[in-house]
């Protein structure tokens, strides 16, 4: 066995530019939401996916204001935030059959967040097995789809599954 696992895809997020612009307030302002993974839009939040995903259909659901804790969310937004956690949980059950999930919110920066100023909530669905030798020793996760076909899959199920009722 080689001592090196390659992970050329990261190399991409590594080397890319970081221009400070926030990737959820450039997504809800951007026309071509196929093109920043934006699979619905609330009246206030979204839903969008990870482009660095752990596995493939984990998505992020925010507020649509840029607002960098739980705390500062008025009560709509808040519950909005909720029913898109549902809404998403069933759209990605539905695309992928998961076992499981794991779902939280990193606020700043000692507790994991990569974007510290807009908070925002994780949907990751979760197989049994799906962690294997290669995150554990070599810091390389293997995903089986593509995002842009994981887009087309999620955004499918999206659309076939029913807002919560109120």
């Amino acid at each position: 066995m080689s001592d090196r696992l390659w992970a050329p895809w990261r190399i991409e997020y590594i080397k890319g530019p970081k221009d400070g612009d926030c990737i959820f307030c450039s997504a809800l302002a951007a026309d071509d939401d196929a093109a920043r993974y934006v699979l619905h839009r609330g009246e206030r939040c979204f839903v969008m996916l990870n482009a660095y995903p752990y596995t493939n259909g984990h998505v992020m659901v925010s507020p649509n204001e840029h607002l960098s804790s739980l705390e500062e969310l008025r009560e709509e937004a808040l519950l909005e935030l909720m029913k898109l956690t549902q809404r998403s949980q069933a759209a990605i059950r539905e695309a992928y059959g998961p076992e499981g999930f794991n779902i939280g919110v990193n606020q700043g920066k000692v507790a994991g967040a990569g974007v510290e100023d807009h908070v925002h909530l994780h949907v990751v669905p979760r197989w049994g097995g799906d962690t294997n030798f290669m995150p554990v020793v070599g810091d390389v996760r293997v995903l089986p789809q593509n995002l842009e076909d994981s887009y087309g899959q999620l955004r499918a199920a999206f659309a076939a599954t029913p807002a919560a009722d109120a």
